[in-house]
């Protein structure tokens, strides 16, 4: 079983600082952005730009999350506990039942396949 982790990356550390137009203005704008395993616990990550950024396995507990679209994001085994997901756009193939299991109760995040 993974836990959070802090990331060495200059992206990430952007996030946590709160500053989401730096990482937006910074981030590559072709390829991947590695965020696997990160700890976004609590960050308030509004408006962030979250195309092609891969959060495989990382947590978002109490992260505000409101409006973000996460569509072009991977979730595979994210867990969104107690998030605030207002208006968030997920992957079509995160069925609504396989969230609500993960914003109640810290699941993590399966693809239907």
């Amino acid at each position: 079983m993974s836990h959070p982790k802090l990331l060495d990356s200059p992206l990430y550390a952007l996030l946590h600082k709160d500053d989401i137009a730096g990482f937006n203005k910074a981030r590559p704008k072709e390829g991947p952005i590695d965020m696997r395993g990160g700890d976004f616990r609590g960050l308030d990550l509004r408006e962030l730009n979250a195309d092609g950024i891969d959060f495989t396995d990382a947590y978002f507990r109490s992260a505000d999350l409101r409006g973000v679209d996460l569509q072009k994001a991977i979730l595979s085994g994210a867990s969104v506990a107690h998030a605030q997901i207002s208006g968030t756009y997920f992957p079509a193939e995160l069925g609504p039942a396989e969230i609500l299991m993960s914003v109640q109760f810290g699941t993590r995040l399966r693809y239907s396949v």
